[in-house]
């Protein structure tokens, strides 16, 4: 049911030689987004239609969805990030505001302490610098497995007990679905490399890192943070102590969701749109 990327979209090629999926959109200022561990640039589509005039820049990291393959060892988030810099040395951008969920604001936080010249500014979305391990768990359980459910209506269904979420249409979480598996004959097939999963095993078997060093040093960036109301993910504690440390966060909590928010809800459009005049 696995298979290699198709390419549709721009792509552009890493140092290292792997081709990369990415689309850019729009002229102003430049805002980076980046995705979830499996997810992709799809992810942005419904915040696009909200955002104010602006060049809006996504990429499929490697492994994901139009972008190449290129095995375990490379899926980190060191080389992710320096993806994301060879992505703007390509379109000539000196510096980008950086939106990242999840996994992608893992990156943007490596970035924001390791490149802070490249960076505008940051905004996570439903994550920080401890990451629970009952979420972390919940996506071992599925990473880099074919689902057994065979059709986008039966996905559809799954994601609607997703936990921390509630009032979401029917309609929303079959988009989601479709979004986020591709229908193949033989069932729905994961729009990733697999080999995703040991990575992930590794560090879900290995203590947890210290994560707060890198958070303290986006200091001087401007900082936004999106949470899910109900994420298991990133806890109500760590987005207090994450605010507490940085006074001046631009903060906001969505109800009805857990992780991650979709990014459209009027609180974290509220949060965007705030973070970029902090940025401009």
């Amino acid at each position: 049911m696995y298979s290699a990327p198709t390419f549709t979209a721009p792509t552009f090629t890493a140092p290292d030689g792997a081709r990369l999926a990415y689309c850019d959109e729009g002229t102003g200022l430049p805002l980076l987004c980046l995705a979830g561990l499996t997810r992709g640039m799809a992810d942005f589509e419904a915040l696009a239609p909200h955002l104010p005039p602006l060049r809006l820049i996504r990429m499929d990291c490697r492994g994901r969805g139009q972008s190449q393959w290129t095995g375990s060892a490379t899926y980190t988030l060191r080389q992710e990030a320096q993806d994301a810099l060879a992505l703007l040395d390509q379109l000539g951008i000196a510096r980008a505001a950086i939106l990242g969920t999840s996994r992608g604001g893992l990156i943007g936080m490596f970035l924001g302490a390791t490149a802070p010249g490249r960076v505008l500014g940051l905004l996570l979305n439903d994550v920080g610098p401890v990451i629970e391990r009952t979420g972390l768990g919940r996506i071992l359980a599925y990473l880099g497995r074919a689902p057994k459910e065979r059709t986008h209506a039966e996905m559809a269904a799954v994601l609607a007990r997703s936990p921390g979420f509630a009032g979401v249409p029917a309609a929303r979480w079959l988009e989601e679905a479709q979004r986020l598996w591709v229908q193949t004959p033989d069932g729905l097939a994961l729009p990733y490399d697999p080999a995703l999963r040991e990575g992930f095993e590794a560090a879900y078997s290995s203590p947890p890192a210290n994560l707060w060093p890198m958070f303290e040093a986006c200091a001087g960036l401007p900082m936004g943070l999106i949470r899910g109301a109900g994420s298991d993910l990133l806890s109500a504690e760590t987005a207090a102590e994450m605010h507490r440390r940085r006074p001046d966060l631009i903060y906001a909590d969505v109800p009805g969701r857990g992780h991650v928010p979709f990014l459209d809800e009027p609180e974290s459009l509220a949060v965007v749109q705030a973070f970029l005049a902090a940025c401009a």
